[in-house]
């Protein structure tokens, strides 16, 4: 018996549900961005850990600079920027990598500051002189532009000195300066400090006053001689066999000198560039060739998350900016 055909059925096909569509092609768009989003946060967690690991551990990254032989390695060290606390700490850390690799057969320190702090920049020549002393490894610093002041100082404590044609060294000597706020605090702010003290001596010199004969007379004796002193002990130890002592010192007045000027002076020892410096080195360590290498730190979660401010105004940044800063600085040189 033939199946009753439904007189109200159409030949025109069923049609699908535009609504249900709509929301699957949604839902799959944002699962596919959701796993998109769940790699990336998963691979840049993995890459700060590693790299939170690698600079908890202190162990910084090797470039390659020059290919050479695998057996013998430069290690380049950059001295860059005003020499201050975190450069001593980042230079002291990249020796210690240096000592601890057994490839590594000379470093050269790469200079290129105006200088800066006293104590800073003593840190880093007393790291530079402990290294030769402990590895018998020998060290070149390499001037590049601008190595004054606290740039000279840290040469010094190497075995040879070149510069580059057009750099710009000397300025031997010390630098104090401070901010005086009295105009400021009195007349345009009717501001009037009020201290206390133990001892007529015991602010000088203050940001509230100038500053009187009788106080500068007693800085240069107590602070900026004694560090005077001291420069050009270093730079006539590290020049004997080739100036006399009085003759450093008439060289220490502060005065900058050009390459030329320099090598005339006998500051240092040749007029080159980088690879003249990498030659110098494999010559005093005895190498005919080497890789030559420099450390890099490693990035941080601080520097991933941004989480270091640039300035902080608290109570330490008012001190900073209103204690003496006792400089092996070239002023000028802080405009390049």
């Amino acid at each position: 018996m033939d199946p009753i055909e439904n007189p109200y059925a159409s030949d025109m096909p069923a049609k699908k549900s535009g609504k249900g569509l709509g929301w699957k092609i949604f839902f799959a768009i944002i699962l596919a961005f959701s796993i998109i989003a769940n790699m990336v946060l998963f691979f840049t967690l993995m890459i700060s850990v590693i790299a939170f690991t690698a600079s908890e551990s202190g162990h910084r990254l090797e470039k390659t600079l020059r290919e050479g032989s695998g057996k013998n390695k430069i290690a380049v060290i950059k001295i860059e920027g005003v020499i201050n606390k975190e450069l001593a700490e980042s230079v002291t850390q990249q020796i210690e990598d240096a000592k601890n690799d057994k490839k590594v057969k000379a470093v050269i320190f790469h200079t290129n500051t105006p200088g800066g702090s006293v104590s800073a920049s003593d840190r880093v020549y007393d790291q530079i002189i402990r290294f030769r002393a402990e590895t018998g490894k020998p060290a070149v610093a390499f001037m590049e532009s601008i190595a004054t002041s606290g740039g000279m100082y840290t040469s010094a404590g190497c075995d040879k000195i070149i510069a580059e044609p057009t750099a710009i060294t000397g300025s031997i000597g010390v630098i104090m300066g401070h901010f005086v706020f009295q105009e400021l605090f009195e007349e345009k702010l009717g501001i009037r400090p009020s201290v206390v003290k133990s001892g007529e001596k015991k602010d000088w010199p203050t940001s509230f006053e100038p500053v009187t004969e009788e106080q500068r007379q007693y800085l240069s004796d107590k602070l900026i001689m004694p560090a005077y002193e001291r420069f050009v002990n270093i730079v006539a130890e590290s020049r004997k066999d080739l100036l006399e002592y009085e003759q450093v010192r008439a060289l220490a007045d502060g005065s900058i000198y050009n390459a030329t000027e320099a090598m005339e002076n006998k500051l240092i020892d040749e007029i080159g560039y980088m690879s003249e410096a990498v030659e110098l080195a494999k010559s005093l360590a005895n190498i005919s060739d080497a890789k030559v290498v420099e450390y890099e730190k490693p990035f941080s979660l601080e520097d991933f998350l941004g989480a270091k401010t640039l300035l902080k105004l608290n109570r330490d940044t008012i001190v900073d900016l209103t204690t003496p800063q006792l400089m092996y600085l070239w002023d000028a040189g802080l405009q390049f």
